[in-house]
């Protein structure tokens, strides 16, 4: 624990036994439950990984700044709304 951020008693409160006593400490995590699974856990954590060719890149980009600053305007996903515009751009020019 930081010692500039408790005090003596928040110390002495915060653990059921003295950590000062390692058969005190040894014998509360004795009766401990073992956590199993956390890698799996941890690996299903986040959005499922997408396949390469659906993955997008990032990209320095410079456009106007009155052409940004409307997209921004417009709200949460404004970048999602860019690229499906140049998307459209792109499939009306062939």
């Amino acid at each position: 624990m930081n010692e500039n951020r408790t005090t003596e008693d928040t110390r002495n409160t915060d653990v059921p036994y003295d950590p000062g006593n390692e058969t005190d400490t040894r014998e509360y995590w004795e009766g401990a439950t073992a956590h199993k699974g956390v890698a799996e856990f941890r690996a299903r954590r986040g959005r499922p990984p997408k396949a390469a060719d659906a993955r997008k890149e990032q990209i320095a980009l410079r456009v106007d700044k009155e052409v940004l600053e409307w997209y921004r305007a417009q709200g949460p996903g404004w970048q999602t709304r860019m690229n499906a515009v140049l998307k459209a751009y792109r499939d009306a020019a062939l």
